[in-house]
């Protein structure tokens, strides 16, 4: 049975960057759904070249001119980091036809040597846009594009009918690709093993050398326990038996393919950002759930990983929220020394936003407090704060604070 689509919210941003550049870029992880989407929005209009398949992909190596000629422009070039080379001739194809918009539509797995190809060959001829996997209001069925991040934190994009917690809580198992998180007959287990596995096969061998797999493996599975807590690459170098930088260049990988994002500390010292321990987040809770062996509900609702996944869940739908409009993402979380938290911080020019992760349908004034506290330190600074949670519906804690489902965003 075909997976069912859902509208995805980056929609709107690849129509208006179509009508505004002569290229559009679509980077995120595999099996995100990026040329599912594309074919939707342009397959009528465009042409469609695969260099997933290997006798396009060597024609792209041996004859980049003559590919474009067989896949004349307006195109769609899925999988671009298969020839990346390609890209010195697509730019001479846009600088011959700049005032042509929306000639190629391109997609790609893996942002490094993606983005390099851009920034030699595209800089200010492509809009380039990320696609991670459905956010929850997707999977849901109710993207919201019309407004922006700032309109879906304040409650202005339009309520969300919030399924009851064991629906939602199913959904982060399942996680956001779309084919486990829309086909209820698929295996999650024996999907995300499998995905892993592809995962570990194509992309870590492309973007590094990485000459054991099984230790980069292992890596996975430490890192994904580390998830929602302050991380030391050091530490986590020594338990696994490699070097500090072997960690950070593992990490890169994981953040070029989209796979994780690294969180840094909010300080109103912006260098100071860059030098305390970061928190590492898998983007994709499904993928998570798996390399924590949670496999069902029971054990995501009262587990010892329940409140890291659904931490990571909400730091997912954060995340989506800015890339998935267009917008790079703004958020960081606050630590003091004397251990007083907000999960996460979304910076709004001036204002800061605080943000709270709660495994609970059931909320209360007391899960505002930290927010609170946080409001009260950075005075007229700190805006409205939300506890992101299992309700069906936003509804105020205190005078500064609301609690909100998952999928508001």
């Amino acid at each position: 049975m075909p997976t069912p689509y859902r509208h995805r919210t980056l929609a709107s941003v690849l129509r208006r960057g179509a009508r505004t550049f002569p290229a559009v870029i679509v980077t995120g992880p595999r099996q995100s759904g990026k040329t599912t989407l594309v074919q939707k929005l342009f397959g009528d209009s465009h042409a469609y070249c695969s260099l997933d398949d290997p006798a396009v992909r060597l024609q792209a190596q041996a004859d980049p001119a003559l590919l474009l000629q067989r896949f004349a422009p307006p195109v769609i070039l899925d999988e671009i980091q298969y020839a990346p080379d390609l890209l010195h001739y697509v730019k001479l194809d846009i600088d011959r036809r700049r005032a042509e918009k929306g000639r190629f539509v391109i997609t790609g797995s893996q942002v490094f040597p993606l983005m390099q190809g851009v920034a030699e060959s595209l800089a200010g001829r492509a809009a380039v846009t990320s696609l991670l996997s459905l956010s929850v209001r997707e999977a849901f069925g109710a993207p919201e594009a019309a407004h922006g991040w700032r309109e879906a934190l304040e409650g202005a994009a339009g309520p969300i009918s919030a399924p009851a917690p064991e629906v939602t809580l199913g959904a982060v198992l399942r996680g956001g690709y779309p084919e486990p998180a829309l086909d209820p007959e698929v295996d999650l287990s024996l999907w995300h093993a499998s995905y892993v596995q592809t995962y570990l096969e194509r992309d870590v061998r492309t973007l590094r050398g990485v000459a054991d797999l099984s230790d980069f493996q292992r890596f996975l599975f430490a890192l994904a326990a580390r998830t929602a807590q302050l991380v030391s690459f050091e530490d986590l170098a020594r338990d696994l038996g490699i070097s500090g930088k072997t960690v950070k260049a593992w990490i890169s990988v994981l953040e070029a393919s989209g796979q994780v994002a690294t969180l840094r500390p909010y300080h109103v010292s912006r260098g100071k950002r860059l030098v305390k321990r970061p928190k590492v987040y898998f983007l994709d809770t499904g993928t998570l759930a798996y390399l924590l062996a949670v496999r069902d509900i029971d054990q995501l609702r009262a587990g010892l990983a329940a409140g890291p996944i659904f931490e990571a869940a909400v730091l997912g739908q954060l995340q989506r929220m800015f890339l998935h409009r267009g917008e790079p993402s703004r958020l960081y979380f606050w630590r003091t020394a004397a251990g007083h938290e907000i999960d996460f911080v979304v910076e709004n020019g001036q204002q800061l936003i605080p943000i709270e992760a709660k495994l609970t349908a059931s909320p209360s004034p007391r899960d505002a407090a930290p927010i609170e506290a946080f409001q009260k330190l950075f005075g007229k600074r700190a805006g409205r704060g939300l506890v992101v949670c299992l309700v069906s519906e936003r509804v105020p804690l205190s005078r500064t604070v609301d609690a909100v489902p998952i999928g508001v965003f």
